[in-house]
């Protein structure tokens, strides 16, 4: 069980309740990063860069005003070190949300 699983499994839950069509007030995502020993921030990391990493993070992040509605935490990290993955994620929480954006509008584009 990696956490970067995690993240894939909410952006996927996601994706299936805008498909099928469900309101919501707002979407979310999952970003999973990877703190470095030499305490570099690596997101989307691979399954060797967890093995590597100090510390995983996984934050599930609200579309609306980037709120962090879930945070996990695997290994040690100092409070100031999770302040800055949370930043780092909530910066790609953006990128996730404007494939969301696009892969909807290409499927109903389509219609």
């Amino acid at each position: 069980d990696t956490p970067q699983l995690l993240s894939c499994c909410l952006n996927a839950a996601c994706m299936a309740l805008l498909d099928a069509g469900l309101p919501l007030t707002a979407l979310f995502c999952g970003v999973t990063c990877a703190l470095q020993p030499d305490g570099s921030i690596l997101l989307d990391p691979t399954a060797r860069q967890e093995q590597e990493a100090r510390a995983i993070l996984t934050f599930a992040i609200a579309s609306s005003d980037r709120k962090v509605l879930m945070a996990t935490t695997k290994g040690s990290c100092s409070v100031e070190e999770m302040q800055q993955c949370l930043a780092a994620a909530q910066r790609a929480a953006g990128t996730i949300f404007q494939f969301y954006r696009d892969s909807v509008r290409r499927r109903y584009s389509k219609c």
